[in-house]
């Protein structure tokens, strides 16, 4: 599985941290999303998933590969 961030469309609530703090993070400066982990092990799967769901601005992909 690869996780997709469209920065852009990040509006900087940090919802994805908290959930998957292992494989987001967010900028000092404006507080967009960062991408810590593109292919994420099976253990943080669910953490991703869970960011995908709550993201605001559906910026967050998990992709099959």
């Amino acid at each position: 599985m690869r996780v997709e961030l469209d920065e852009p469309k990040c509006v900087a609530s940090g919802q994805c941290v908290m959930a998957a703090p292992e494989v987001f993070d967010q900028r000092d400066e404006d507080g967009i999303a960062i991408l810590l982990e593109e292919r994420p092990g099976e253990e943080l799967l669910d953490g991703v998933r869970d960011a995908v769901a709550v993201c605001p601005a559906v910026a967050i992909r998990l992709v099959e590969q």
